[in-house]
């Protein structure tokens, strides 16, 4: 009887920790106000966060109208990007920057797609079949993640809502975890 006592325990401490790992934080990036998202300012910006903040942390995300996105802070300078990459979903808050070709990139910790982040533009590696000793170049997919534009003012951090009559493919991601959020970016 004792040991199914201790089982039942053992069981019910397992469960208690297991949900608390489910709710709890889920990186060092993460922001969000109390009421899930970030505030929407009179003049249509929305307050992502203080500028020294993301500077100390080099990158936040927070909901844009139900949307992720990650905002960088990189060589002197803000971008916001959509947080799901273009090409399946992977979690661009988690990747590295890297300089290609002069331009700051995101790299996509799944599958090492480079995304630039002033542009939002695609970057591949690839050769030209007709040169008479090809070399592999740096060459644009065209604009494939969605940016968002950064306002500072008064030491906050703002973004534009986006512009939706516009649509880029990191659209499809960027929908489809717009309720998974960090909760869903194992998958």
């Amino acid at each position: 009887m004792l040991d199914l006592i201790i089982l039942s325990l053992h069981f019910f401490i397992c469960f208690l920790i297991s949900i608390a790992i489910w709710y709890g934080p889920k990186n060092g990036y993460s922001h969000s106000s109390s009421t899930g998202g970030a505030e929407m300012e009179p003049d249509g910006l929305i307050l992502i966060g203080k500028e020294e903040d993301i500077k100390k942390s080099q990158r936040i995300t927070a909901k844009v109208d139900g949307r992720e996105i990650v905002v960088f802070y990189h060589e002197g300078k803000f971008h916001a990007l959509d947080s799901r990459c273009y090409h399946e979903g992977g979690p661009l808050c988690r990747g590295e920057i890297e300089d290609i070709d002069g331009q700051a990139c995101i790299v996509c910790p799944w599958h090492k797609f480079k995304i630039t982040l002033e542009t939002g533009e695609g970057l591949y590696e690839g050769i030209n079949p007709l040169e008479p000793s090809p070399t592999p170049k740096w060459q644009s997919k065209g604009v494939k993640q969605r940016i968002h534009k950064v306002t500072i003012d008064n030491g906050n951090v703002y973004v534009s809502p986006p512009d939706l009559s516009v649509s880029f493919d990191s659209d499809y991601f960027a929908e489809k975890y717009k309720n998974g959020g960090e909760l869903a970016m194992g998958k």
